[in-house]
């Protein structure tokens, strides 16, 4: 395999996870981060058995375990208790669950894997590719490089996408969410991602994500969906009101949104839909949110990021000429990408628009759909990350599904013997 220098931009996960694995592999990786202190954006996600698997191959399973919570099951009803979606892992394989993580663990767990780490270019902004993608420039003129290969990883906002990509596709969603880290402490569905839903206008969803490294605190990922266009309003409008609101919708989280004190405890978060039919040009291509972004309704944004750096890495590894690896790179992750932003696209009416109808359906349909042996097993695919295609499906390793088994079990067990 020819050694390569390889310029990434941006450090989320995407690019994180990929200044990993080609530096293991011996290339000279440059990592530029457009943020003065790179650092994590959001408050968590849920890590589905195909982003562990990758995690798993890089060897950082155990980390993630040791910091994640262990989620089972996810469940979401509507204040009158009717329930409107009930997956398990464990109906698709036992030994399977989900692994709520906050954002700040990861970059974490990643950062101390990357040796170049403390070598990151923050604060450059890069804002265009010229040579064929070789040589990137900055918001201030500088150009650097040439490189071999850039790798575009700037997330869902990219500033290259248009400049690299041929896009079919690229637009804001309406709808976004407020987000928030909360203590744990007291809620007992600690196993469980639990969401509820009053028609599609409004959505609030708990998801235990763990500790992080230099807090022991197990904290909930907390979800606020709203109009983006609404964002301002409902600052002003001050929390009092809508403390009153998300408690009237679900009582039982009363103590939990107690804790929050003031608006700026909520982040906002804002969504794009980005179909590209050409992820590479030259000696450049896009992965992660910059290649494909999506609404959060599938939770596939963070396990896909990882998916397509193993995936460039492996494309690497053949030693073929470039423009044929990122052929194959592509050709590889479009097939598992595609059903997911068909399938994103098609249920965000359904938990975030003003469209009763749709959100009837939902109720109604959406449940026994799961019940059905063809249904379920087509949705917890989806769920897990291994969907691909319409009726095709990533294999998971039988060694990481034991080791993840496995690693389940120990925590348990240290947690009881604790």
């Amino acid at each position: 395999m020819k050694r390569l220098r390889i310029a990434i931009v941006g450090y989320g996960s995407a690019g994180q996870c990929a200044a990993v694995l080609l530096s293991r592999d011996g290339h000279a990786v440059e990592v530029f981060e457009r943020v003065p202190v790179p650092g994590p954006v959001g408050a968590g996600f849920l890590l589905q058995p195909s982003g562990l698997q990758v995690l798993w191959r890089m060897g950082l399973l155990a980390r993630v375990l040791e910091h994640g919570a262990v989620v089972e099951r996810l469940f979401g009803d509507t204040p009158c208790g009717r329930a409107v979606m009930d997956m398990r892992y464990a109906t698709l394989d036992p030994r399977l669950a989900g692994i709520g993580l906050q954002r700040g663990t990861l970059f974490s767990i990643l950062a101390d894997a990357f040796d170049g780490h403390g070598d990151v270019r923050a604060g450059m902004r890069i804002v265009a590719l010229d040579d064929d993608g070789r040589t990137l420039c900055d918001d201030t003129g500088a150009r650097h490089g040439p490189y071999d290969l850039v790798v575009v990883a700037d997330g869902a906002g990219s500033l290259l996408r248009s400049r690299l990509g041929r896009v079919r596709l690229d637009q804001p969603y309406p709808w976004g969410a407020l987000w928030c880290l909360l203590p744990a402490s007291g809620w007992p569905h600690l196993r469980q991602l639990r969401q509820r839903y009053v028609a599609a206008r409004r959505m609030i969803g708990l998801l235990p994500v763990g500790t992080r490294p230099g807090d022991a605190m197990p904290r909930l990922g907390f979800f606020w969906s709203l109009p983006i266009a609404t964002f301002d309003a409902w600052r002003d409008a001050g929390l009092d009101a809508w403390k009153a609101e998300v408690q009237g919708i679900w009582p039982e989280i009363a103590p939990l949104v107690d804790a929050i004190a003031t608006p700026a405890q909520l982040a906002r978060a804002s969504y794009r839909d980005a179909v590209l039919t050409q992820w590479h040009r030259g000696s450049a291509v896009l992965i992660g949110d910059a290649a494909h972004a999506m609404s959060p309704q599938l939770g596939q944004g963070v396990n896909m990021a990882l998916l397509d750096a193993m995936a460039l890495a492996d494309a690497l590894r053949s030693g073929d000429p470039l423009p044929d690896m990122l052929a194959a790179f592509q050709r590889e992750r479009v097939r598992h990408v595609a059903i997911y932003q068909r399938w994103s696209r098609w249920l965000t009416p359904m938990f975030q628009s003003g469209h009763d109808s749709v959100a009837k359906l939902r109720d109604l349909a959406l449940l026994p759909a799961g019940r059905l042996p063809l249904g379920r097993t087509h949705m917890l695919r989806v769920l897990s990350g291994t969907q691909q295609g319409l009726f095709g499906r990533i294999a998971l390793d039988e060694g990481f599904v034991d080791a993840l088994a496995d690693g389940v079990r120990r925590r348990d067990q240290g947690r009881i013997a604790s």
